[in-house]
């Protein structure tokens, strides 16, 4: 299973040769496509063959693009990510309502959890009051506890004059995370054949990854602990590197150590399935350990 985060962050050029991904920089690094998740290209200078663009579309490989700023753009989306595509399109279409509002209610109530562990794991009594939330979540979550919860989690991890629209580093750390947290989503989701943009919960017309947003919600807290840890550092490069780095984090989930990335592809495939045979109370969810 791959399982390297490839950032490229010089200039050079990108090549294909015998299923290993050349980077001619001021010396030539070679990598095999097996090994390869996902590929961040950070600079504006970097050249890449159309034969390699092709390889890492059938590796199913994850390739992000970022801007001047460094910051994540857009990424690649291969046409045919699985043999069934169709297959899965249509079955998603199909996805009823109930079985819809029961995960999602679900996935609210483990994103609370995994909040008001990380709260009380520092040692903040806003902690108790996540966990009366986690208590009073209804079905497809109409009283809107995510929304209250938001507010409180965010104030106890960065205090009472942190909003998530102020332009400081805690947030750009916290969106550039997420956005490398989505893109695993995404990659696991489009590996199996499914339509990112039909979401859960997730309607916005021009959003292009709907159910990857779905998906990650209960896997947010480990961008959110990693950035507390770090609230006093400048959002720089070497940051950037390391909060790519939390796709290789060693994570327990289903009752087993493994990978951050493997854990999202293991949970994305139970949750789908789930979806797809009406078998809503049977899928697991990653919750958050102190």
């Amino acid at each position: 299973m791959s399982f390297r985060t490839i950032v490229i962050t010089q200039k050079s050029k990108l090549s294909f040769k015998d299923n290993f991904m050349m980077i001619h920089g001021d010396e030539l690094k070679m990598v095999h496509l097996s090994e390869i998740n996902t590929i961040i290209i950070e600079s504006n200078l970097v050249q890449i063959s159309a034969y390699l663009l092709n390889q890492i579309s059938k590796n199913k490989i994850k390739l992000i693009i970022c801007d001047e700023r460094h910051n994540p753009t857009a990424e690649m989306v291969p046409y045919y990510s699985n043999y069934n595509t169709s297959k899965k399109a249509i079955q998603q279409a199909k996805w009823t309502d109930e079985a819809k509002q029961v995960v999602w209610t679900n996935i609210i109530i483990n994103k609370i959890k995994n909040q008001a562990n990380l709260l009380a794991e520092i040692g903040n009594d806003r902690a108790v009051l996540l966990a009366k939330y986690v208590e009073e979540v209804e079905l497809d979550d109409v009283t809107n506890r995510e929304g209250h919860s938001a507010k409180v989690y965010f104030n106890g991890l960065f205090g009472l004059d942190f909003t998530r629209d102020k332009v400081c580093d805690i947030n750009m750390a916290l969106d550039y995370g997420y956005t490398i947290l989505l893109s695993a989503f995404n990659r696991a989701i489009s590996s199996l054949g499914y339509i990112n943009q039909l979401g859960i919960k997730h309607k916005n017309e021009y959003n292009y990854f709907n159910l990857g947003c779905d998906l990650m919600e209960p896997f947010r807290v480990l961008i959110d602990s990693y950035v507390y840890n770090n609230k006093e550092r400048v959002f720089d490069a070497d940051y950037k590197k390391d909060l790519v780095q939390i796709l290789n984090k060693n994570i327990e989930f289903c009752g087993k150590n493994m990978y951050l990335i493997n854990a999202i592809s293991i949970f994305v495939n139970n949750a789908l399935r789930a979806v797809d045979e009406n078998r809503i109370t049977e899928y697991s969810f990653y919750e958050y350990g102190i």
